[in-house]
């Protein structure tokens, strides 16, 4: 029996809910995030018991490398005024991070490869952002809509345009994370039912199947740090975005 590559992306409700024309169901999505959720809270906690040990463990190396690296990303991309906005983007960079790699585990889900998931949580940090910059510049927030110097002539055209492409960031923010983790994991789908069919048939093909099996395994390999990547690409681009609220130019 063939099974799609786009199977492993389907929604399944587990516990079916609707209140009329509203489709509240607990589904494999939502497990996943909450089991990540679940998993990324246990693990904060366990490291930061007591305030951690002298001489670390694995775990809490991870989670100190993991914090140190935020706080430096933040410090280069937003500098002392982006401290307050932290727990925010180490907040959404952990849980990216840890959304995506367990999508990696076999039989998982990846909640990230749903649009709806991307895209929701990059609108949500999109009117995050403009809010912050409607606190801090009031309606002088709007200035960025017209380049500095730019002819009055073209203003009514460079402001629909600015206008534009300031929107579209909430949908390229989403659109690109939920893109490279469904292309990814479906390459791999593909490639791993490829080389299994090759292994059932037996004889010379069997043998041969070595090479699809060695790419998936590097397949694999490459999708883990794609999924470290985007969730680094993603948070950076808040830092960014939010460093243009805060310090208007």
């Amino acid at each position: 029996m063939l099974f799609s590559p786009l199977e492993q992306f389907s929604i399944i409700s587990l516990i079916p809910l609707r209140i009329g024309n509203l489709y509240l169901s607990f589904t494999n999505s939502s497990l996943f995030l909450l089991l990540t959720t679940g998993l990324v809270f246990l693990l904060f906690k366990l490291v930061s018991q007591n305030g951690g040990f002298v001489v670390p463990s694995r775990w809490q190396s991870l989670v100190e490398m993991i914090y140190e690296f935020v706080v430096s990303l933040v410090e280069e991309q937003i500098g002392g005024k982006g401290r307050k906005y932290f727990p925010l983007i180490f907040t959404t960079f952990v849980f990216l991070l840890f959304t995506n790699l367990i999508g990696m585990i076999p039989y998982s889900f990846t909640a990230t490869s749903h649009l709806a998931v991307t895209f929701g949580l990059s609108v949500s940090l999109f009117i995050g952002v403009t809010i912050v910059g409607f606190q801090i510049h009031g309606l002088h927030f709007f200035s960025f809509l017209l380049p500095k110097g730019a002819p009055l002539a073209l203003a009514p055209l460079l402001v629909v345009l600015e206008l534009i492409s300031y929107c579209f960031r909430a949908v390229s923010l989403g659109v690109r994370l939920f893109a490279n983790m469904m292309a990814g994991h479906t390459l791999v789908k593909i490639l791993s039912g490829f080389a299994w069919t090759m292994l059932s048939v037996g004889g010379i093909l069997a043998v041969a199947s070595v090479v699809p099996f060695g790419v998936v395994f590097a397949l694999i390999g490459l999708e883990i740090g794609v999924a470290c990547l985007q969730a680094y690409v993603f948070t950076i681009l808040t830092c960014i975005y939010l460093n243009d609220a805060i310090n208007l130019h």
